[in-house]
């Protein structure tokens, strides 16, 4: 674990990042910029996409759970966690020659980057030769690579790092001031001072959240306002629409309204321009029409596949009719 000079360290970043609120985005700035009317919000998104982005290309990713179930914390959105009576068992971590086969399967239909998640609090060392051992198999495929593994130390970061972990995922999930209606078992800092150590060890930060878990519009914008304004924004930006689950807290949530899902997306797009925005968690539930106006206020990168780690996804058969319909193609991989 890490020192009293990294802890200090790690508190810094996290009061930084909270105190650096207005140094680029104020809420106020956000909240004038959410409710534009509609269309002047599109344009304006899809005029700063342009600027940054392919227009009419999106990133393809496959997100695969390495480690299932049994997760100590108490997240009231997830059928991993051990508190809620989901009926999902737990599973041991997954042999590396498994991942790599499903990498490549991965690849070979097209996908670019490859997720790995496990529901842990955080790593135990005892596992992360396995888990570097996955990273160095998915880079030598040509892909780029993304975890997610709960809390790190900055040792555990910096061995992530050397393995070639491109993405470190970690979502801040909802505003500060929400969050503790929704996790009880780390704080909002704990999630602040894993990016740090994250950034610090020179990892890409994959950062978003999950709307429609009852919190208020200032909640999804002041989420966004925490992350457009860290020391350095996240390179991609996962937004969730919650899936309700049953045996969870969150089972029988109220669903976002879509026209304020897709100005949460314009929102990401607008106020970190240089980021991939992913439209993730929630789109089996969405109209074709609804994903499609989500591309337009710049969303550019998905998951692909029939899950995503325990939930359902729209299978690559419905994804490529519509990529189709829309005249989108496949963003190319960057990785090296």
């Amino acid at each position: 674990m890490m020192t009293g000079m990294n802890e200090e360290c790690d508190s810094d970043y996290a009061t930084q990042s909270m105190q650096e609120a207005l140094a680029r985005w104020s809420r106020k700035e956000a909240e004038a910029i959410y409710g534009m009317p509609f269309n002047d919000l599109l344009f304006l998104a899809q005029t700063i996409h342009r600027q940054n982005f392919d227009r009419n290309r999106v990133q393809l990713s496959r997100l695969l759970s390495i480690k299932t179930g049994g997760c100590p914390e108490d997240c009231g959105y997830c059928s991993q966690s051990a508190h809620h009576q989901t009926g999902l068992k737990a599973s041991k971590l997954m042999e590396v020659n498994h991942v790599i086969e499903e990498a490549t399967k991965a690849r070979d239909a097209g996908a670019t980057r490859y997720c790995m998640g496990a529901a842990w609090r955080s790593p135990k060392d005892r596992d992360m030769d396995a888990v570097l051992a996955m990273i160095e198999g998915v880079k030598a495929l040509g892909m780029e690579t993304c975890m997610t593994l709960g809390m790190l130390d900055f040792s555990q970061a910096q061995r992530l790092k050397a393995a070639g972990l491109d993405y470190y995922n970690h979502n801040i999930d909802t505003s500060a001031r929400y969050y503790g209606k929704v996790v009880s078992t780390r704080t909002f800092a704990d999630r602040l001072e894993t990016l740090g150590r994250v950034r610090e060890a020179g990892i890409k930060v994959c950062c978003g959240g999950i709307v429609g878990m009852g919190e208020e519009r200032a909640d999804r914008i002041d989420m966004l306002v925490t992350l457009a304004n860290l020391p350095e924004p996240p390179e991609s930006v996962p937004i969730n629409m919650l899936i309700p689950i049953r045996g969870t807290p969150l089972a029988d949530a109220d669903p976002i309204d879509p026209i304020d899902f897709i100005r949460t997306i314009a929102l990401a797009r607008v106020m970190m321009p240089k980021s991939y925005v992913r439209l993730s968690a929630g789109r089996t539930s969405m109209s074709d029409e609804t994903q499609a106006l989500c591309f337009f206020a710049g969303a550019n990168s998905i998951f692909v596949g029939d899950t995503l780690l325990t939930a359902d996804n729209p299978g690559e058969d419905k994804d490529t009719r519509l990529f189709k319909r829309l005249g989108i193609e496949p963003m190319q991989c960057e990785a090296k």
